[in-house]
C-alpha cells in the first residue's frame, strides 16, 4: 500500500504531530510506503492567487478556468505540482488535523484549494442528458482511499445526535463526501479523537494502540457508502435523490449514504 499522509498541525510535539508519526512508522513496519506532506513545516502558501496559473492566468482572474489551462498545459506552480502527483502516487491518503471552528485548518483547506485543480480534481467526464460529469463516486481520483484522522476539544457527547455542535458525521461531511468523494475517492469512516485538550499522558498509549488497529486494517475497512451520482440513484440534471430511495424518516446529509 502507498500511503500519502497530509499533516496540518504547527507543533511538531502535539498529539496530531504524535499520530503522525506513529502513522509513519506502523505503516511502514507493515512493509508499505509512505510519503508525508507536512504543510505547516513545508510552509504551505495558502491561498490561491494568480501566481499560481503564471502565463495562463486571466485578468480578471478565473481561478477554475485559469487553473485548468495551467494544469493542461503543465504550468502550474511546482510545489502544487508535487501535491498532485503525490496524489496519483498514493492509494491510500491520511488526513490528520485538529477540528478547528468546526472545520480543517485553513492552512489544509488552502492545499485542497490550490491542489485540487480543475481538469485535475474536478471538471472532467461527460456532460449529457443522463451523466452530470465524472464526480461523486467516479473522476480522476477514482480508485483511491482516504481516512480522516481529526482530534477534538470537546468531549464526544457535545458531537452525538442531539449534541450542541451537531453530529460529527455531519460536520466532516463537507470534507468527506464535497472534497474527497466528489473527484472519486473512497472515504473510510473517520478515526475521531474526543476531548484531546484534557487528554492525559496515561491516556496516550490506549489511543496509540487503537490508532495502530485502524492503520493496519485500513485496506480491509468498508468505506462510507456514499451514493455514485451517476448510477441511478439522482434525477438529472436536478440531482435530487429520487423519492423512495431513501430509508423511512432518513433526512439530512443520510440521505446520499446507501443503506
Amino acid at each position: 500500500m502507498k500511503t500519502l499522509i497530509v499533516h496540518a498541525h504547527p507543533e511538531p510535539k502535539s498529539l496530531n504531530s504524535s499520530l503522525k508519526n506513529l502513522a509513519v512508522s506502523t505503516l511502514e513496519g507493515a512493509g508499505h510506503e509512505v510519503r508525508v506532506s507536512d504543510l505547516y513545516a513545508m510552509k504551505w502558501k495558502a491561498v490561491v492567487d494568480a501566481a499560481d496559473y503564471g502565463p495562463h492566468a486571466s485578468n480578471p482572474l478565473k481561478v477554475a478556468l485559469d487553473s485548468g489551462r495551467a494544469f493542461d498545459a503543465g504550468t502550474l506552480t511546482p510545489d502544487v505540482r508535487a501535491e498532485q502527483e503525490k496524489l496519483l502516487w498514493a492509494d491510500t491518503v491520511i488526513f490528520q488535523f485538529p477540528l478547528w471552528w468546526y472545520t480543517m485548518p485553513a492552512i489544509l483547506k488552502g492545499w485542497v484549494d490550490r491542489v485540487f485543480t480543475y481538469h485535475f480534481a474536478y471538471g472532467v467526464g461527460e456532460h449529457s442528458a443522463t451523466r452530470y460529469g465524472d464526480r461523486f463516486g467516479e473522476g480522476t481520483l477514482a480508485g483511491r482511499r482516504a481516512l480522516l484522522s481529526v482530534t477534538t476539544g470537546g468531549p464526544q457527547s457535545h458531537y452525538a445526535a442531539r449534541g450542541i455542535n451537531g453530529p460529527i458525521d455531519d460536520l466532516l461531511f463537507p470534507i468527506q463526501h464535497g472534497i474527497l468523494y466528489y473527484p472519486g475517492i473512497e472515504v473510510l469512516p473517520p478515526f475521531v479523537l474526543y476531548g484531546t485538550d484534557r487528554m492525559s499522558d496515561e491516556e496516550y498509549p490506549a489511543v496509540a494502540r487503537a490508532w495502530e488497529q485502524r492503520l493496519l486494517t485500513l485496506e480491509s475497512t468498508e468505506p462510507i457508502a456514499f451514493r455514485r451520482q451517476n448510477f441511478g440513484d439522482y434525477d438529472i440534471p436536478s440531482l435530487h435523490l429520487k423519492e423512495g430511495r431513501e430509508p423511512a424518516g432518513r433526512t439530512g446529509f443520510g440521505l446520499h449514504v446507501r443503506g
